[in-house]
């Protein structure tokens, strides 16, 4: 077992170096999906842990909100003020905001943060169990708006079509600055339809597959992506790697990676006008060779396994390795892939024998870490 990890481990520490030649020179980043507290799936974001994985990556400023805290009623109040204290003791480098339930005095509990320091507005409809078409919400958009600070809403799995009420909301409180996390996957093609060139809204990075924001990339103008990682769920280097390669294989330049990683994120922090939005980049259809395919279907079909904690039965990640050893002149890339896949597959085979529950938690996300990589390199060195 300590050899799994030391192996797992001294291939994290490449690939962080591999990320640093790829980032572009002195690059400024900004995260703009942070949470700080316990989830009640168990998640914790670790506010040390936090603040020592930023300064080795780089990462300048944050935009910092809480999870859904075991202790949010009423109205989030005592986690939001957690997240007022984080962002106190950062010094400036976390930039709060404040989580509302829509059923619990919202625009008080907005109004109380917002006055305290708080700095933008965090939804969340599939947690807090709420649709876009809720009246509850023109009050909050409308305080937003005349604070001139932005909201940040849940866009990822769990959801409805939010696209055509998200729209009314937005034409209704133009001043608002809207960032629809996850890169909108719930409803890409009709969020991209109403918001695509629409200064003032924005899409984050952080989605697990990188097929999505190939697509996103194809829809979506450079200067409307922001960076981000949604840790504690998602993590370095594959944070910043998958926000870097689908970007570039869209085509975006380096001025835009860098208001991807920071520019655009810092205008927005510093209450400055958003940047012209330029017409998208990428294409509509994705290529890629038949060994690189068939890793990431079996990578896709492995993600739902160690999410839900059930062992490699089907053995599925053998498949992926064994895809590796076709021949069809992306031998180095196979290579890398293979061996961050064997490495995986010896962490996965562990777990089993792990009692103490912290140590599977986190053998467990060693694992995905290392299928999240074999995923992002199989999908963008074909692509």
């Amino acid at each position: 077992m300590e050899e799994a990890h030391a192996h797992a481990e001294k291939l994290m520490q490449a690939w962080e170096q591999e990320l640093r030649r790829e980032l572009p020179a002195g690059a400024d980043i900004f995260d703009a999906h942070v949470h700080l507290g316990t989830d009640i799936d168990g998640f914790r974001g670790d506010y040390e842990e936090l603040e020592r994985t930023q300064r080795r990556f780089g990462v300048s400023r944050a935009f910092v909100f809480c999870l859904d805290e075991p202790d949010r009623h009423p109205a989030f109040h005592a986690a939001n003020d957690r997240t007022l204290e984080h962002a106190e003791r950062s010094g400036g480098r976390l930039i709060p905001f404040v989580r509302l339930d829509l059923s619990e005095s919202p625009v008080e509990e907005a109004t109380r943060c917002l006055d305290r320091g708080a700095r933008g507005i965090k939804l969340h409809p599939r947690a807090q169990r709420f649709f876009l078409n809720d009246e509850r919400l023109a009050p909050v958009f409308e305080l937003a708006a005349d604070r001139r600070v932005p909201i940040l809403i849940h866009g990822g799995r769990g959801l409805p079509p939010i696209a055509d009420h998200l729209a009314r909301l937005v034409e209704r409180f133009p001043e608002a600055r809207l960032i629809i996390a996850h890169g909108g996957i719930a409803d890409l093609a009709a969020l991209a339809e109403r918001f695509a060139g629409k200064a003032g809204v924005f899409f984050d990075t952080s989605v697990w597959s990188p097929v999505d924001l190939l697509d996103f990339h194809h829809q979506i103008s450079p200067e409307q992506v922001l960076y981000a990682s949604d840790y504690p769920y998602g993590q370095q280097p594959s944070s910043l790697l998958i926000a870097l390669r689908t970007a570039k294989v869209a085509g975006l330049d380096e001025e835009q990676l860098r208001n991807m990683l920071a520019g655009s994120a810092n205008r927005i922090a510093d209450g400055e006008p958003p940047l012209p939005p330029s017409p998208p980049k990428g294409r509509a259809t994705f290529e890629q060779p038949m060994a690189l395919a068939r890793v990431h279907q079996y990578l896709s079909m492995a993600t739902p396994l160690l999410w839900t904690r059930q062992p490699d039965t089907v053995g599925v990640v053998g498949l992926a390795i064994n895809a590796c050893d076709e021949r069809n002149g992306r031998v180095a890339e196979l290579e890398q892939i293979k061996e961050l896949l064997t490495a995986a597959r010896d962490l996965w085979r562990t777990l089993p024998e792990i009692e103490d529950e912290r140590e599977r938690v986190a053998t467990s996300r060693a694992t995905f870490r290392l299928i999240h990589l074999a995923d992002i390199l199989a999908v963008t060195s074909g692509a």
